[in-house]
């Protein structure tokens, strides 16, 4: 029987989440067991207009990523969006709060105005085609890649954690951030992860994106026992989540 054929595509990114797949080093040969890559520009010179998997990384910010995605769509059985910036729209949407003319002047400079650098507010992948399974993180886990991957070959449905990242720190026996004053995304962003950041000291940055049922009335609650405000919240939110529609607090 025929293995599955997978093709990975990048789009705005940083190309961080296929470093990731990259770092999977004899891993790798495990996985091309179970499926066939047939395109995978950060991998491999060939390129194929068949495919059944197709692996997307990054944001839609330009008019023809946006032609390009939906071509890539209906030829794919399944589409998997990799990492926060196809899955979220990424910190490439820090943008979409800005001017558009002075985003083009900065990064372009005296050629922001040439044609085929037209770009527009930057979307998520499932803002602009139907997604049927979501990989989160900014970078993704490597593990956590392999096993999604795995699933759809087989047929089953990969088991994505519903609860939040404070779960994973209690269960490593982690000191809250919020004891120690600082502000942390946790209590609202979807596990998975093993709490990586809080457990190296750091804040969750909430890269997987928040829960479905994340209680931003709690949590403004939790700013205010900690003697912070709502608007701290928000700039931390605003690093993945600018314009995702989340409940104001």
């Amino acid at each position: 029987m025929p293995k599955p054929k997978l093709a990975i595509f990048d789009f705005a990114c940083c190309e961080g989440c296929q470093l990731q797949v990259v770092n999977l080093e004899e891993e790798i040969l495990d996985l091309l067991s179970v499926v066939d890559v047939v395109e995978w520009r950060e991998g491999m010179s060939e390129q194929s207009d068949t495919y059944d998997i197709a692996v997307i990384e990054g944001s839609i910010t330009r008019p023809q990523d946006e032609e390009r995605v939906k071509k890539i769509r209906s030829q794919a059985k399944v589409l998997v969006a990799l990492g926060a910036c196809a899955t979220l729209g990424g910190v490439n949407k820090l943008k979409n709060s800005m001017k558009e003319d002075e985003v083009k002047k900065a990064v372009y400079g005296s050629h922001a105005n040439d044609p085929h650098l037209a770009t527009y507010a930057a979307n998520a992948v499932d803002e602009v085609v139907k997604v049927d399974f979501q990989i989160q993180g900014c970078p993704v886990d490597r593990k956590e890649f392999t096993y999604i991957v795995r699933c759809l070959v087989t047929g089953r449905t990969p088991f994505i954690p519903t609860f939040p990242v404070c779960v994973e720190c209690k269960m490593k026996g982690n000191v809250c951030l919020y004891w120690k004053g600082e502000i942390c995304l946790g209590p609202l962003t979807r596990a998975g992860c093993g709490a990586r950041c809080p457990s190296g000291g750091f804040w969750c940055f909430g890269c997987r994106g928040f829960l479905e049922d994340a209680n931003f009335e709690a949590a403004e609650e939790s700013m205010k026992l900690y003697g912070k405000s709502a608007d701290d919240l928000r700039s931390r939110l605003a690093i993945f989540q600018s314009l995702k529609e989340a409940p104001r607090v």
